[in-house]
């Protein structure tokens, strides 16, 4: 098993994430793009001691950026990982 800080970078928060964590008790992280769902599940169990019910993880692909006047560059590509917590489980990222 990788490192559980490589595999999870950090939380995604965005718009969307705030809702399906408040209906539906779903955090989203971004992680390794290496990483598959399993070691992802493994990461957050250990690292934030809760009960993980499901995994769904997006290839999300990096945007095209314009660099000067006529360069165009591009972000880089990353992994969004949708992590929903068993039935009982509280939400672990308001008490940070």
């Amino acid at each position: 098993m990788k490192v559980i800080f490589n595999v999870i970078k950090g939380p995604c928060l965005t718009e969307k994430s705030n809702i399906l964590q408040e209906t539906q008790g779903t955090v989203a992280f971004k992680v390794d793009p290496r990483a598959n769902k399993i070691e992802i599940k493994q990461a957050v169990e250990e690292l934030f001691n809760v009960k993980v019910a499901e995994v769904k993880t997006a290839n999300m692909r990096g945007k095209k950026k314009r660099v000067g006047l006529k360069s165009i560059g591009k972000t880089n590509d990353w992994k969004k990982a949708y992590v929903t917590l068993s039935e009982g489980e509280i939400n672990f990222l308001e008490e940070l």
